[in-house]
């Protein structure tokens, strides 16, 4: 069975570019995996389309919304019976690597969640109990980025997504 994606997002056209061409686009049209992005927004409930708050307990600037979340990753998490390996995009997790893209490609199914502003209340942390990952020790605008250099990096390694039954382990390009 193909290796399912979810990517939660504010913004998910940002993706449509890099999961349209060249290993992602591939691997998806040989069936090697599926993407499926859900707009966070699509999960607020007041009219304006709230995603953001004040920190629960205090602190500067705005984080995104607990129940926002929760409502996006319960409603996707359905759509699949297969359990999905949580993971939340901000910068004080753990960093990634070659070995923790070797771990995800070898899971059944990945729920990325991309997050804005200041980060992700404290409450979506300790409810979702997802890995934390960070793709570097830098400030970037949201999780949507980091997002997409995890989905390249997994999939290339997907059997057959390169051509080869073994899927690729040297990376053919490195950063720096």
């Amino acid at each position: 069975m193909a290796l399912r994606i979810d990517i939660l997002t504010l913004f998910p056209e940002m993706f449509t570019a890099v999961l349209g061409t060249s290993i992602p686009k591939r691997a998806a049209e040989k069936g090697l995996v599926s993407y499926h992005l859900t707009n966070i927004r699509d999960f607020a409930t007041d009219a304006h389309k709230s995603v953001d708050d004040k920190p629960f307990g205090g602190g500067p600037g705005m984080v995104m919304m607990c129940q926002t979340v929760f409502d996006a990753v319960g409603a996707v998490e359905k759509q699949d019976p297969r359990k999905a390996t949580r993971i939340l995009l901000t910068p004080q997790g753990r960093l990634f690597n070659q070995s923790m893209a070797e771990e995800f490609a070898r899971s059944d199914r990945l729920l990325l969640i991309a997050g804005r502003y200041e980060g992700f209340d404290e409450r979506i942390i300790e409810g979702l109990a997802p890995i934390e990952v960070s793709i570097g020790d830098y400030v970037l605008s949201g999780g949507e980025l980091p997002a997409m250099v995890i989905v390249d990096a997994v999939v290339r390694l997907l059997p057959g997504a390169l051509g080869s039954e073994g899927g690729a382990t040297h990376p053919t390009f490195q950063p720096g």
